[in-house]
């Protein structure tokens, strides 16, 4: 029995020892599965950080460019503004110097034009069609409606 007992325990050390074997190589491939899918999360994570930062580089330039057309209407309003002035000044010079252009500018404006000053804020369609309606209807002038 001798001979039987130590054949069991070789067969039961060989059977452990495979076990162990067979553990290991599942930890082994475990570990290499993980290993790819990092290095895949890695390329997609550096694919986008490339993405992200072409997109980056992109805005930052047409936030350059927009600032530029920015300053660059700034300018131009400045400029008008000061043609604006410029222009004023020319004209309260006319009307000193010249005693025609000083009595057209004084004189009240026509009733039609006053009535254009006077028009309301209009907000909407429906506010134009209310201030249109309220106004005075046209009067039929010859080849009118009548036809």
């Amino acid at each position: 029995m001798n001979t039987t007992r130590q054949l069991l325990y070789g067969l039961a050390l060989v059977a452990a020892l495979g076990l162990l074997i067979w553990m290991q190589q599942q930890r082994i491939t475990t570990a290499e599965a993980r290993a790819e899918l990092a290095d895949e999360r890695l390329q997609t994570a550096n694919q986008r950080n490339a993405r992200q930062s072409a997109t980056i580089t992109r805005l930052t330039g047409e936030v350059a460019a927009q600032r530029l057309d920015q300053q660059a209407l700034q300018q131009n309003l400045s400029d008008l503004r000061q043609a604006q002035a410029t222009d004023q000044l020319k004209k309260k010079e006319r009307r000193r110097e010249d005693p025609t252009h000083a009595t057209w500018a004084a004189q009240p404006l026509p009733d039609a034009a006053r009535r254009l000053h006077q028009r309301p804020a209009i907000t909407g369609a429906d506010g134009y069609r209310q201030w249109l309606s309220g106004r005075d209807a046209l009067h039929v002038g010859p080849g009118g409606a009548d036809r």
